[in-house]
């Protein structure tokens, strides 16, 4: 029977890749249909209540569609509804959130030298500011703010710079980002399951009862729709940060995920205006290529301490007091250091991979799990075993993990 740290690996790695399914089909979906409203046209041979067609071609074949901002005179007898594609990317991104950040809260949620508290009180502050961000956005969308695209864009990014720097002081850089992913995520799924799929089926039940259905509906599902789009580039950033420690692990990684999101907007911009032939904005790019160096330019300054070689977390006391310890910590620091230390000295290696430093015996007791999946279950680490890690010390690396796991 495979151990249980085996078996929780697989599962982190199941649900991601359902995480990652889910959030293909998910902007896949939405993507295609903010294309399609946009460059939908008006013709002569449209039928009544049409708002707009659109010729497509694909797969060998020929698609003819057509928008109604209501609904046609009939409603057909089938609908396809594109609804579990988000709810299942939100769903599986909180299984994700639970297995990685909430378990391993003491390595990879709480960066004790930012601020040392307990596991349940870090969970606690991520459960609240996800639920604050979808509230605090609701709110303005249906207050007076919400009428003006503009005013409200502006107060929701200020809101997201706010929750950019607020995050980097709880919890660790790459929690930070990965909470910024999830915030946002979280108003994109709400959006959805609280505002555009509900105002679909009340439109669908006004025309089962014989009723008009009030076009307001629609105008705030597509109000909601259309933010999604302009967040989706910025969260799939944020996923993706926790392999550089540059955007997460650096003193300004605050200002660099707030500049993200003006440059998914950016991107967005320009294929929004292709999409419902407005032109051609190339000036965009130049303002993401200014943007994305701004980004690499800060991440030069200086870096964050991890947390992991000052203190040691409390689960890592077993890791330290097992019998092997001396032994193992022996092998890591005769092996890794020369790549994971905060100054790497292999040749073309400028910063610690992801952020992880294993030169010193409480940072390795840290990250005994990690070291014993990549170097002694598997042999990913050292990458091409450039350093020669033998059989016998990967042997000994799974002996001190099982036996700390043990205590």
């Amino acid at each position: 029977m495979p151990d249980y740290a085996i078996m929780w690996e697989w599962l982190s790695f199941a649900v991601r890749w359902l995480h990652v399914i889910t959030a293909i089909a998910w902007i896949g979906s939405s993507f295609y249909f903010i294309a399609l409203d946009l460059g939908l046209r008006k013709t002569p041979s449209l039928p009544p209540l049409a708002h707009g067609e659109e010729w497509q071609v694909h797969g060998g074949g020929f698609y003819h569609i057509q928008k109604y901002l209501v609904a046609p005179d009939f409603l057909p007898e089938h609908l396809t509804w594109f609804k579990w594609e988000s709810y299942f990317t939100w769903i599986s991104g909180f299984l994700l959130l639970i297995i990685v950040y909430y378990f391993g809260a003491d390595l990879f949620l709480i960066d004790r030298n930012v601020l040392d508290v307990p596991d349940w009180a870090a969970i606690l502050i991520s459960l609240g500011s996800i639920v604050f961000g979808w509230v605090a956005y609701d709110l303005l969308c249906k207050s007076k703010i919400g009428e003006s695209t503009t005013g409200l864009m502006l107060v929701l990014f200020g809101i997201l710079v706010a929750m950019s720097w607020a995050y980097t002081q709880v919890f660790t850089g790459r929690a930070a980002m990965l909470h910024m992913g999830a915030f946002t995520a979280t108003i994109m799924a709400a959006n959805v399951a609280m505002i555009i799929i509900p105002n679909q089926k009340v439109v669908v039940a006004d025309l089962k009862a014989g009723k008009v259905p009030d076009p307001k509906y629609g105008k705030i599902a597509k109000q909601r729709s259309l933010h999604n789009n302009y967040l989706t580039l910025p969260v799939i950033f944020f996923m993706l940060s926790s392999h550089y420690p540059l955007a997460f692990a650096t003193e300004w990684n605050w200002v660099i995920a707030s500049l993200i999101f003006l440059e998914g907007v950016l991107i967005r911009h320009y294929f929004n205006t292709r999409h419902a032939r407005k032109g051609n904005p190339h000036w965009t790019w130049g303002l993401v290529v200014v943007i994305f160096v701004t980004c690499a330019w800060l991440s030069s300054g200086p870096k964050l301490p991890t947390g992991s070689a000052a203190i040691a977390a409390p689960s890592a006391q077993a890791f330290l007091d097992a019998e092997h310890f001396r032994a193992a910590s022996q092998v890591v620091q005769t092996r890794c250091p020369m790549c994971h230390t905060a100054e790497p000295v292999w040749e073309g290696i400028y910063e610690p991979p992801k952020n992880v430093i294993l030169d010193n015996d409480i940072a390795i007791a840290n990250r005994a799990e990690q070291i014993a999946m990549h170097a002694g279950y598997s042999r990913a680490m050292p990458p091409g075993n450039v350093t020669e890690m033998t059989d016998e010390e990967r042997a000994l690396l799974v002996a001190w993990f099982r036996e700390g796991a043990a205590r």
